[in-house]
């Protein structure tokens, strides 16, 4: 889902305040005409309106394809701490994603010696970030935003196999958000009540980091991304009950992949710090 700050960002972090949504600007909704299929496809994102030119002209955008051969393993990277903590949550299908909105303080992520805030998760099918050139069937995104405004979102990939423990105590309430018949331009929201976090704070051995972008419009940057090495299990039945509320451009979810323009990805490994 990172990341001084220019006016779009501003704006977004602003937004951020009122309604956290996604790996994106925070103020996106339906009414926001961008989707996943031309003619509004990512490769035209840039020019559908003047707060998303970054989407075109960014230098560091996100997602990116890890070729773990070129991997730069570095040493003063620290564990990724997260301590979440049970929290009333509300589901939201945005349209273009389903999100998991916490309200009050569920807990922080600890990265670079900062703490950054969990605002909400949401769900890409497939995946957006690919391990050398693979792309998984799914991807979750955890949000964080710190005190200062810089942002820093947790990636959890999926693949098929079992499924997955947090989407299967939230079944009922996904499988209700996909029988409802909303306009384009609306929300479904549907409130969760206190749910358990632990399934989201599962410890990493291993993570990958570098400094991307919001992955759906306006696309803004110094977003600081950490992809989790360990990639974890989700059922078929669950990635269609993910797609099943999204509009039609949006069933699947995932933006292309972009270059890194000289950026380099971070290694944290650690169980090559214990046999080194």
């Amino acid at each position: 889902m990172a990341p001084g700050l220019y006016s779009v960002q501003i704006l977004a972090i602003a937004l951020l305040l009122v309604s956290t949504t996604s790996a994106s600007d925070p103020g996106l909704n339906r009414a926001d005409s961008f989707g996943y299929v031309d003619p509004n496809g990512p490769a035209k994102w840039g020019s559908l309106s003047p707060k998303f030119t970054e989407c075109s002209k960014g230098k560091h955008q996100a997602p990116v394809d890890i070729v773990k051969d070129e991997v730069v393993h570095k040493k003063s990277l620290k564990p990724l701490i997260r301590d979440y903590s049970p929290v009333n949550a509300t589901m939201i299908n945005n349209g273009f994603n389903i999100e998991i909105k916490f309200e009050g303080h569920v807990g922080v992520l600890v990265a670079n010696g900062k703490n950054f805030t969990l605002m909400q998760a949401h769900w890409h099918t497939p995946s957006e970030h690919r391990i050398n050139g693979v792309q998984f069937p799914g991807e979750m995104h955890l949000v964080h935003r710190a005190a200062d405004g810089n942002l820093s979102v947790v990636s959890v990939l999926y693949q098929y196999g079992a499924p997955d423990s947090f989407l299967t105590k939230i079944k009922r309430s996904l499988d209700e958000l996909g029988k409802e018949q909303c306009a384009e331009h609306e929300e479904s929201h549907i409130p969760l009540g206190i749910i358990d976090t632990k399934h989201m704070r599962r410890k990493s051995r291993k993570y990958y980091r570098y400094v991307g972008s919001f992955t759906t419009p306006p696309c803004t940057e110094n977003i600081l991304w950490n992809i989790l090495g360990k990639v974890r299990s989700i059922s078929k039945e669950q990635i269609q009950a993910l797609k099943a509320p999204l509009i039609s451009s949006c069933k699947d979810n995932s933006r292309p992949i972009q270059p890194l323009n000289g950026r380099k990805i971070e290694l944290y490994d650690e169980l090559a710090r214990t046999t080194n």
